[in-house]
């Protein structure tokens, strides 16, 4: 397990330098997705190393700046339909009630992985496109509140919403820490297109610059991490997985959606080396995502 100790000593070298250099590093979370698998010694560590991160952070006087959480998988949904009725996995329950009171007393937020392109490509014929696109679509309404949804996104976030709610807790934030949509994956990988990665993450960027929240939350801004700014030609599994970027290596955009990319012409340099490596180095304290080795 993580001491406050090893925790200070790894924030002092990897977070406080970027810091100071004027980084705005909001959030740090420890591991990801624990409870989607049944690693038990995993999730009965990661509360315990958050709470050596937290107070690393105030013995840095960093408490308040920069909060701890960790991102969970939709997995841990045991109902997400209709979104009012949301209720986390009973085997999740016992692990999540300490950590929400945790987040609660810290004012940390909430993070789901949410991803609509897998319930779009598990039931193409019952899920419509439009709906998981952000495309015009009459919605779907939720019976017991009356309240629209016209894309599956939001409805997924307000479903995590109520799970939250049905454990006694209003004063949490809902923040999405990964979705995305492949431009490419197997046969059997339906919509895993281009075009329809482009629609996605094009639609979803156009909400965010609108300040839009959800329609349970409908004064909060949704807050969105957009899930990857690289394809991975590494990644194991299906294709999909190796083709969630934005970006192919060389900083050439996979598809428009009016960012561009940019590396030095240096292919096959030292000083191209460098620069990647500063790129990736600047991403990830930037985006703070760290996974701690909890034993």
């Amino acid at each position: 397990m993580v001491s406050s100790t090893v925790a200070q000593a790894w924030l002092q070298q990897h977070v406080v330098p970027h810091l100071h250099a004027g980084a705005r590093i909001t959030c740090i979370t420890v591991g990801n997705e624990a409870f989607k698998g049944n690693d038990t010694a995993l999730q009965a560590s990661l509360l315990p190393a958050m709470h050596s991160v937290h107070q690393a952070l105030g013995a840095l006087g960093l408490q308040g700046r920069v909060n701890v959480t960790t991102a969970h998988s939709l997995d841990i949904m045991g109902v997400s339909y209709p979104p009012s009725a949301g209720a986390f996995a009973p085997g999740a329950v016992p692990h999540l009630q300490p950590f929400l009171k945790f987040l609660s007393a810290t004012r940390a937020p909430f993070l789901i992985n949410c991803y609509p392109f897998f319930a779009y490509k598990d039931d193409p014929a019952r899920v419509p496109l439009d709906y998981v696109l952000f495309q015009p679509n009459a919605g779907v309404t939720d019976p017991n509140t009356g309240l629209n949804y016209d894309n599956m996104l939001y409805a997924q976030v307000d479903a995590v919403y109520s799970a939250i709610k049905a454990l006694g807790h209003t004063d949490v934030d809902v923040k999405v820490s990964e979705t995305g949509w492949p431009s490419r994956g197997d046969p059997d990988e339906v919509g895993a297109t281009p075009q329809h990665a482009g629609t996605y993450i094009g639609n979803l960027l156009r909400r965010i610059e609108m300040k839009q929240g959800t329609p349970l939350r409908p004064a909060v801004p949704i807050d969105v991490y957009v899930f990857a700014l690289f394809n991975e030609n590494l990644k194991p599994g299906p294709a999909s997985e190796r083709n969630y970027g934005l970006f192919y290596p060389d900083g050439t955009p996979v598809y428009n959606v009016g960012l561009r990319g940019y590396l030095p012409p240096m292919a096959d340099s030292q000083g191209a080396r460098q620069v990647r490596q500063a790129v990736h180095v600047i991403l990830l304290i930037a985006i703070a995502t760290v996974a701690f080795a909890l034993s």
